[in-house]
């Protein structure tokens, strides 16, 4: 696969405040100049942020730039959902990201829809082919899952029913991709699988959050951050070597894209994409 035919995306999430919003626009603007091809949107649990995402999508597009927003179907009804898509396909948004999304607290049921693959069939029955759909995978499994088979036929419903392509939960371990899309290619599975990338900025919350969404840092890894303390500028470094490493052996072995999880900074992705020679 050449170069040009991959995808290399970023993904940002609504910012919730002016203030935020006006340093989304510059980061965002310096992110533009590294020509992605399309910039993701997330979507709060419950549809939290449905009109932020929203804004943020028309603010992206008017900019003359892709925009690819997130449609989460926990605590949504069909008439929410029915009612965003018609708001996207009016402003010519194409291109979604289908997820099954976190019940939020205190929500004791997930609405109409339960699973991503329910979502991805409403959006063709409703729609037809007016969008290309993104949907998530899970190279370590999703923390829920009963057994890895069990997960990864989960991941082969979502394509069955409609999904294009999907984008891979973060991960540090490049083996763990391999192994996944050799499972998939197994089963059948030929659609595009664009792995997802985490800048590392610091160690305490990347640790936390990792531990709850079920991405391994690799014990080599955690080690080195730990003891860098509170030297972030070494953690940094340290972070783009590991990252930038893991990025040219995903690429060297056929990955068709990277998809970069921002949270909405641009100077790490913008070393990384440098670094890569992604433009």
């Amino acid at each position: 696969m050449t170069q040009n035919k991959r995808t290399f995306s970023l993904e940002l999430f609504p910012p919730q405040t002016p203030e935020g919003a006006a340093k989304l626009r510059a980061a965002r603007a310096r992110m533009a100049a590294l020509k992605p091809r399309f910039f993701s949107v997330t979507f709060g649990a419950g549809g939290s942020t449905r009109d932020r995402t929203l804004e943020t999508v028309l603010e992206i597009q008017q900019e003359g730039y892709q925009a690819a927003p997130h449609l989460s179907c926990i605590g949504s009804t069909r008439e929410s959902i029915r009612s965003i898509l018609e708001q996207y396909r009016a402003n010519g948004i194409r291109h979604l990201v289908a997820l099954r999304g976190d019940l939020p607290s205190g929500m004791a049921r997930p609405g109409a829809f339960r699973y991503a693959n329910e979502l991805v069939e409403f959006i063709r029955a409703e729609t037809g082919d007016c969008f290309h759909i993104e949907v998530a995978a899970y190279p370590e499994y999703h923390p829920q899952a009963k057994n890895p088979q069990d997960d990864l036929q989960s991941f082969k419903r979502k394509l069955d029913a409609g999904a294009n392509s999907a984008i891979t939960q973060y991960f540090y371990n490049f083996d763990a991709y391999a192994h996944f899309i050799d499972e998939c290619q197994a089963i059948g599975i030929d659609l595009p699988i664009v792995p997802g990338i985490m800048p590392i900025a610091g160690y305490s919350s990347l640790a936390r959050f990792s531990d709850t969404c079920g991405a391994e840092i690799p014990r080599w890894i955690r080690k080195k951050l730990e003891s860098y303390g509170d030297d972030n500028a070494s953690i940094r470094a340290f972070g783009l070597d590991v990252v930038t490493g893991l990025c040219e052996r995903l690429l060297a072995n056929g990955a068709p894209g990277l998809h970069f999880y921002t949270l909405n900074q641009d100077a790490l992705t913008a070393a990384l994409w440098q670094r890569l020679r992604l433009s």
